[in-house]
């Protein structure tokens, strides 16, 4: 706790704000900014509605984000602003109460940037707490809390951390990102597929789709801005972000199923190469547009820089990826199948100058913790009992050279910890990292956390994790849930905790939270050590390996 806040600390914050609808968690299916002053001024209506987000924190510093939208759903992606420049002041406090303030000023909102502002700050003092807001004439932001990180010589305390991925609109309401909010964390990282590119009725969820997408399928800038601002508007996602600072990088879904590179996918609503790159282009403008990145993340034409590397003080290195823009197209047509080319070591996914980067990175790392945070199935997930290996084409399974190249340099690095995080196949699952996979007997080299859906896939169904047939196929493989939620980590010097949280359903709002499953990391320890498992009366068991595995893969890859 940074001593300036000890008049109102931040658990006092989040609770108290979250009964009152006041502040930091707005009241569920709302867009309401309750600290709106309404009078006269340059816009008649709220300007907040999509809230406020801070994100990429060094030892320093952080960027704080809003963008301006009375009118979110505005078919020009533009959410209802002239088109006209807009001064919008900023406050940043060492309280919540606003009475230390530490920094203030005014940026500009421009057309050009659907009146998004990002406040790139440095200069703050390390291992800080703040609390910001901004103000467009009379009207008055909700209030988010962020901070720096530790100091880059020392470890600072233990970090809470939580993941997330997998938030289609459609498929159910946003409830865990209320509680992950509620985890009261210190960091969240955002793995992929933050909103889907799909029109109404497209992809339908299992159990039927609660909501629907505005507007067609996205493809302009003006249709990604409009798409962005529809799950921005959400108070549950609005909450999260209002509660930490967050990393973030894409997977697919931020411009479409599938893409590889310069590849569009099978079946694309843009199949020519031309149209695609400019589909891309705009993809990444909106994304930057509405996301708390760096100006080091601005775009250029279909071009972005999102590989980048975050350190927590001594206690952790982020290395966040980017496995879409740079990666060889799926082999064998993509899909779930037997592929020799999978091995081919021409295959990368990540490319040379990122791979180069981030074994670099392993060197020079001098940390406790080593952690990539990236899309998609890095351990192997072989779906065949029997001796053919067949095998995700679009996961690091389709890479397979690419995923022994960097397994192989962390253990060549001497990383102390190396963990991988994953989202993606709307399921959670943990897995012993392996430098061989077919041998038995291989050492344990690292993990892997895999965060199930925000809301992708519907509700799902709870079960026995030993039930599931690819813990059997595949033994390093130690758990299974295909419930929604995220994955909640506490990382301390010592060891890593790590609480998997499901939700009963997403198909009503406020569903509790629970957790499924616990495991620890130890120091120096690779591997996994559960510590905790909900009991579950239903089964898998009942149902044919051939269904549930059918299942399994029909969940991941199902698309329209």
């Amino acid at each position: 706790m940074a001593e300036d806040s000890r008049g109102l600390d931040r658990r006092s914050f989040l609770v108290t704000t979250g009964l009152t609808a006041a502040v930091t968690l707005p009241v569920a299916g709302t867009a309401q900014a309750a600290t709106s002053r309404r009078g006269p001024g340059t816009l008649p209506s709220d300007p907040f509605t999509l809230g406020v987000a801070s994100g990429d924190p060094d030892h320093d510093g952080f960027v704080l984000w809003t963008r301006l939208a009375p009118r979110p759903l505005a078919e020009d992606g533009l959410g209802g602003m002239p088109a006209s420049t807009f001064p919008v002041r900023w406050e940043l406090a060492s309280d919540a109460r606003f009475r230390r303030i530490v920094r203030r000023g005014t940026v500009t909102a421009r057309p050009e940037s659907a009146h998004s502002v990002h406040v790139e700050l440095n200069g703050l003092g390390d291992g800080r707490e703040f609390w910001y807001r901004f103000r467009v004439g009379d009207h008055v932001s909700p209030v988010g809390r962020t901070r720096t990180t530790p100091r880059p010589d020392s470890f600072g305390p233990a970090l809470v951390m939580g993941f997330a991925s997998c938030s289609q609109f459609e498929h159910g309401y946003f409830t865990a990102y209320r509680r992950l909010a509620e985890e009261h964390p210190d960091l969240i990282l955002h793995l992929g597929d933050y909103q889907y590119e799909y029109k109404k009725g497209v992809y339908n969820s299992p159990g039927g789709n609660v909501r629907d997408h505005e507007g067609p399928e996205t493809v302009s800038l003006a249709t990604y801005r409009q798409r962005h601002a529809q799950y921005k508007s959400d108070t549950d996602l609005q909450a999260a972000h209002q509660a930490a600072p967050w990393l973030v990088v894409f997977d697919d879904h931020e411009v479409e199923n599938n893409w590889a590179d310069e590849v569009p996918e099978n079946n694309s609503d843009t199949p020519e190469h031309a149209a695609f790159m400019k589909r891309r282009a705009a993809a990444f403008k909106a994304y930057y547009e509405n996301m708390p990145l760096r100006r080091s993340s601005v775009p250029s034409g279909p071009d972005i820089q999102i590989y980048r590397r975050i350190r927590w003080g001594r206690l952790a290195n982020f290395h966040m990826l980017d496995t879409r823009q740079f990666r060889s197209d799926q082999a064998c047509g993509d899909g779930t199948k037997e592929c020799a080319a999978a091995s081919d070591p021409a295959r990368s996914i990540t490319g040379a100058a990122q791979e180069k980067w981030l074994l670099d990175g392993f060197r020079r790392s001098a940390a406790r913790w080593d952690v990539l945070g990236q899309q998609v199935f890095f351990a192997q997930r072989d779906v065949d009992a029997g001796p053919i290996k067949r095998t995700s084409m679009d996961s690091w399974d389709g890479y397979v050279a690419s995923r022994d190249r960097i397994t192989k340099g962390w253990v060549d690095a001497k990383l102390r910890n190396a963990v991988v995080l994953t989202g993606d196949v709307h399921a959670h699952w943990a897995s012993d990292l392996k430098l061989n996979y077919d041998d038995p007997s291989s050492r344990t080299v690292g993990s892997e956390l895999v965060c199930s859906s925000i809301t992708s896939g519907g509700d799902g169904a709870d079960s026995n994790p030993a039930d599931h047939p690819y813990l059997k196929i595949n033994r390093h493989l130690r758990f299974y849930n295909n419930q929604r939620g995220y994955v909640l980590t506490r990382i301390g010097k010592d060891e890593m905790k790590v609480d998997f949280k499901t939700l009963a359903s997403v198909r009503t709002r406020g569903a509790a939270v629970s957790t499924k499953a616990s495991f620890v990391i130890q120091d120096r320890v690779p591997g996994l050590k559960q510590t905790y498992l909900r009991p579950v009366n239903s089964t898998l068991g009942t149902r044919s390996r051939r269904d549930v595995i059918q299942d399994t893969i029909d969940a991941e890859t199902r698309r329209p």
